[in-house]
């Protein structure tokens, strides 16, 4: 495939912020054209929306000479209705001026039986689906493809009455993880290499990497020989002066990107962007498929191959990825994979990763990538004009002292957080840039949200009778992993074991504590989460001298990946042993005075309590908000529901 065959679709379109008064629709296109769209429900008239790019109402962001980011922001005449399906066509303009069809472009994109894409605006949220942590290259499905099925199942049955089928979900929720930029396939890696010339994007000049692209610019490290599977060797490393008890695990000099798969991690700008192409879109798997970069060891090549096999199924089910994004809201929120691994996970690393010119570019690449194609869509009132700008300027000339001025801006931006006026609210909390930095050392972790920016979600809550509450680490975490992270801690070494979680930052656990204790919270709190790579639920009450909020610890991971299973197990049926009911081991936490009761995946060995598999969660609420139905639909065609065990309660 050249340039000019290049189709003009290349991801989406992507459903984003809907709301009874606001349409979000996000796209990446070869070319910057008219746009029509059509909106047409029950027997009412159609609306129809003439837009042009670069508009208000048609936002665009152009990064290549032939990608061009479109994020479609209308209002519609009069509410849109709720529980009512709602048709949309969109329609592009081609070089003639004559309207395509995206539906003709995308011959994948419609449900059997529809001519187009729809969506559906539930009056209360009755059902929702939530996933994290999906990586191309893991072999064990992508639970995508369960929603997918689901969404397919429900269309299909649309006409039948089934008390057992679910509701039409509001939403899909993505916690974290949509991409892995430090974690990259060697033939994944080698494909955004073809895409990146064929769309057209701008070199990017470097300083400070292992490799002099200072004059070249990012041509340079492409041709590197370390560039597949040893990229290790050019990302910065830091001289730190260790303790004597810390000088046990290593020496003195330590990378700056603590993620032990930096083989293949993600450094230019133009590779996030397409990164974001190929995970979302089939669009361009079309390419004929890459050769094997030369100068590969028969381990690598070895590795090589494995990958692309995991690959090629991945690439098969992106159709229906694309067919789910068109139908669905689709809600965002980074993790640190999004960036890299551990980000910003405590002073100590913010200082060495943000105080390297080179490693600073590399995360503030990563976030300008995430800007563009997750957060502008969940929430586009927080990016202003002047910012956009700014952006635009950087995609045109990036490398630059502009680009370099933007990105420390972004590393610094505020507005990442959101809700969307669902009911009950979804309240999507940032807990990666809002950091309580710890005071007393600076390697130990931060809280996942300071003072200031809990002391904001406390009153976004006041006076909710129930909310959605996205946290993409899970509040109330499995008790022994959480204490093998604080041991790591105590002999200084938090990277090692991902030492991400409420607890483990004092200030931070009593201040989320105390928006659950608060006389003016929400009565029923769900709360949705990723990042682990096991799926579990916990009902949390809290007592005192007036009865607490009921707490729905929700956790939906990995929607392709999964726990090293044998030791998963180990973990799980440990933390039976040593924080059963009658443990005196419960009263050594920071969450005192709670009823915990976790729920059993239905159909796994007896007693587990965490799921390993790759899937998609699935949320049935009743009027109130509360839960009646929580399951996991996994990637191979299975449904595992967690059921609650009144008699496996504990306080703690």
């Amino acid at each position: 495939m050249s340039s000019q065959d290049l189709p003009l679709i290349l991801a989406g379109p992507l459903l984003r912020r809907v709301t009874p008064r606001r349409l979000n629709l996000w796209l990446a296109l070869r070319q910057p054209v008219g746009i029509r769209l059509t909106l047409q429900w029950a027997e009412s008239g159609a609306q129809h929306y003439t837009l042009e790019p670069g508009t208000a109402a048609c936002r665009l962001q152009s990064a290549g000479e032939r990608l061009h980011f479109v994020l479609v922001d209308i209002k519609p005449g009069g509410e849109l209705p709720d529980d009512t399906w709602i048709d949309y066509r969109l329609e592009l303009a081609d070089a003639g001026g004559a309207w395509v069809d995206c539906a003709g472009l995308v011959d994948t994109l419609n449900y059997p039986g529809r001519d187009c894409p729809g969506f559906k605006l539930p009056a209360r949220v009755s059902s929702i689906l939530h996933g994290s942590c999906r990586k191309p290259h893991h072999p064990g499905g992508d639970g995508l493809l369960a929603a997918d099925a689901l969404l397919e199942r429900l269309l299909a049955g649309s006409e039948a009455r089934d008390d057992a089928r679910p509701e039409w979900p509001s939403a899909l929720v993505l916690s974290g993880d949509q991409v892995y930029a430090d974690d990259v396939a060697g033939p994944l890696l080698r494909r955004i290499h073809r895409v990146i010339p064929l769309l057209g994007l701008p070199d990017e000049p470097f300083t400070g990497a292992g490799v002099d692209v200072a004059v070249e610019g990012a041509a340079a490290l492409y041709r590197h020989p370390d560039c597949y599977y040893r990229r290790e060797a050019l990302l910065p490393r830091h001289r730190r002066n260790l303790a004597p008890l810390q000088a046990l695990f290593g020496g003195v000099e330590k990378p700056v990107f603590t993620t032990v798969n930096a083989h293949n991690h993600l450094i230019t700008l133009g590779e996030m962007l397409a990164m974001y192409l190929l995970v979302w879109s089939p669009a361009l798997w079309e390419l004929s498929t890459p050769a094997m970069p030369p100068g590969l060891d028969a381990r690598q090549q070895a590795r090589y191959r494995e990958e692309e096999a995991a690959l090629a199924d991945f690439a098969a089910g992106l159709h229906r990825v694309q067919r789910l994004f068109a139908h669905l809201p689709v809600a965002m929120i980074f993790d640190d994979h999004d960036v890299t691994d551990d980000w910003n996970l405590s002073r100590a690393w913010e200082e060495a990763a943000y105080g390297n010119p080179f490693s600073s570019r590399v995360l503030g690449n990563a976030l300008l990538a995430y800007l563009l194609c997750q957060g502008w869509g969940n929430n586009p009132e927080a990016f202003d004009e002047e910012l956009l700008q700014r952006v635009q300027r950087t995609l045109a000339a990036p490398g630059g002292e502009d680009h370099d001025a933007l990105l420390h801006d972004l590393q610094r931006f505020d507005q990442w957080h959101y809700h969307w006026p669902t009911t009950p609210p979804l309240v999507v909390a940032d807990c990666r840039t809002h950091r309580w930095r710890s005071e007393s050392a600076a390697r130990k972790p931060s809280g996942l949200m300071d003072w200031e920016a809990l002391t904001d979600l406390q009153h976004e809550l006041r006076g909710l009778p129930a909310v959605l509450l996205v946290s993409s680490a899970p509040i109330f975490g499995v008790k022994l992993i959480e204490v093998i992270q604080r041991v790591f801690t105590w002999f200084g070494q938090p990277l090692m074991v991902d030492a991400e979680n409420w607890m483990s930052h004092k200030g931070a656990a009593s201040a989320i504590l105390n928006i659950f204790r608060h006389s003016r919270t929400p009565g029923h709190f769900v709360i949705l989460s990723g990042d682990v790579h096991y799926s579990f639920v916990y009902d949390v009450e809290l007592r005192g001298r007036t009865r607490g909020p009921d707490i729905y610890q929700i956790c939906s991971s990995g929607l392709r990946n999964t726990f090293p299973r044998r030791l998963l197990a180990i973990l799980d049926r440990a933390n039976r042993w040593l924080y059963h009911p009658r443990s005196p081991l419960n009263w050594l936490t920071r969450r005192r005075r709670m009823r915990v009761i976790p729920r059993k995946p239905e159909g796994t060995a007896h007693g587990r309590r965490l799921l390993n598999g790759c899937g998609v969660g699935l949320v049935e609420l009743d009027d109130d908000g509360v839960p009646r139905r929580i399951c996991q639909l996994l990637a191979d065609g299975g449904e595992v529901d967690f059921s609650r065990r009144e008699a496996e309660s504990r306080w703690r």
